[in-house]
């Protein structure tokens, strides 16, 4: 008891029992943890539940190498026919196929523009016309080119995608062969019946410690991730340190003297306490990576710089939304950079196999941009057209739209005369 009454520590206590049967009290936490958990559940879930029926146009090339002559009666070989059927299928809008040179699809295979590719032989049709004689023993081959580096699951539904293509053609291509050759004996029935042999081949192979094209994600995840909880652990610090926040350790509790300080210069205060402390957290997310943990990396760095400057403008975007909305910006840059940016990433399910509210959160959803930049780095030999310069230029806007957000708002509130806490005394 003092001079003035009870305080908290020496007066009547409350007790959780009694406190329990407030409603008012249940009413606002109950409400954000199920809007929580009902969002979290959309928007997570939503992104990869069902890619087969999302699954629209797929960039695959198609290369017809065949330069052989038609068979008799046709006005085409066999690869023209086959390579003309694929593009003019209009039954499913699942790949966008791309008729492209041998050479032009190895390089978009290289950048990373196609997940896979079909490839038809050069004696393709000598081939299948060597089947109808005696002596036919083995079967042509057309191959299936995977692009690891688009992520497992994109180079998977490409890989299914020209296979069914593969086996159709093989299945019509027997069909005419068994028609033409009726006094066919047994094994060449069988040759004639599948006349076509599909082999699968790595079109751009990725080391051995690349977690099968998932390193990109995970380690831009971690990027992310260090702008986004080093930056709010930098605004909890220094609100405490100047006496805008209690310091609650355990059971021990301080509250430090208010440091007087407007709005904008604490602002620039933690920007710049963020572009200082992110120098150390990207060097130890690549130290742990690459040289502890083996990570295949090339253009060691280029990866620093660009590590550097992706965290970096999370970590401005955090501390912009942070000063403008105040005790719920964590939860806010929070959906901002993590929750509806890991499902419109395209790095672990294709854009092209997700619902159209993502892809259209693709176009500027932060984790996207910052993904194709590292994916180019690690896996396309950090090609500007892989996704690099883009991945670049957005970092650039983002940092400005960052920057200008944050202080036009902290400035606005200044202005007005809006002050954080009323000062406490030393």
């Amino acid at each position: 008891m003092t001079a003035d009454g009870p305080t908290p520590e020496t007066g009547p206590q409350a007790r959780a029992t009694a406190l329990l049967r407030r409603p008012k009290l249940w009413l606002m936490p109950t409400i954000l943890t199920g809007l929580l958990a009902l969002l979290l559940s959309l928007l997570y879930m939503g992104g990869i539940v069902n890619p087969q029926r999302e699954l629209h146009d797929l960039p695959i090339a198609l290369v017809n190498a065949d330069t052989s002559e038609p068979l008799p009666g046709q006005k085409q070989n066999l690869g023209a026919r086959i390579a003309a059927a694929i593009t003019a299928d209009t039954s499913s809008d699942t790949a966008e196929w791309r008729t492209l040179t041998r050479a032009q699809a190895q390089d978009e295979l290289d950048s990373g523009k196609v997940y896979g590719a079909l490839v038809i032989p050069s004696d393709f049709t000598d081939s299948v016309a060597a089947l109808t004689t005696a002596k036919a023993t083995e079967r042509p081959v057309i191959t299936v080119l995977t692009n690891p580096g688009k992520g497992s699951l994109g180079s998977s539904l490409a890989s299914k995608i020209t296979t069914t293509a593969a086996q159709q053609a093989s299945t019509t291509i027997g069909k005419q062969l068994t028609a033409a050759v009726p006094k066919a004996d047994a094994t060449q029935k069988l040759l004639l019946a599948d006349p076509v042999q599909i082999a699968t081949q790595v079109g751009h192979p990725l080391g051995d410690h690349s977690g099968l094209g998932l390193s990109a994600f995970y380690y831009t995840l971690l990027l992310v991730l260090a702008g986004f909880l080093g930056a709010n652990v930098i605004s909890n610090g220094v609100d405490t340190a100047l006496g805008y926040a209690d310091n609650e350790i355990g059971p021990w509790h301080t509250r430090r003297p208010t440091v007087p300080i407007n709005r904008t210069q604490t602002l620039l205060l933690k920007m710049a306490m963020t572009a200082g402390i992110t120098l150390l957290s990207v060097s130890l997310i690549m130290l742990a990576s690459v040289s502890i943990l083996g990570m295949d990396a090339t253009h060691i760095p280029l990866l620093w710089i660009y590590s550097y400057c992706a965290a970096l403008a999370v970590g401005l975007g955090v501390q912009a939304i942070n000063a403008a909305f105040g005790g719920i910006g964590q939860l806010v840059s929070m959906f901002v950079f993590i929750v509806l940016g890991l499902p419109s990433s395209g790095a672990t399910v294709p854009l092209q196999a997700v619902p159209g509210f993502y892809r259209f959160l693709s176009h500027f959803e932060p984790m996207r941009q910052l993904s194709d930049g590292v994916r180019a780095i690690l896996y396309f030999d950090a090609r500007g057209d892989a996704g690099l310069t883009r991945a670049w230029t957005m970092i650039g806007v983002g940092t400005a739209i960052g920057l200008l957000f944050g202080f036009a708002m902290v400035q606005y509130y200044d202005r007005r005369g809006h002050k954080r806490l009323t000062p406490q005394p030393a």
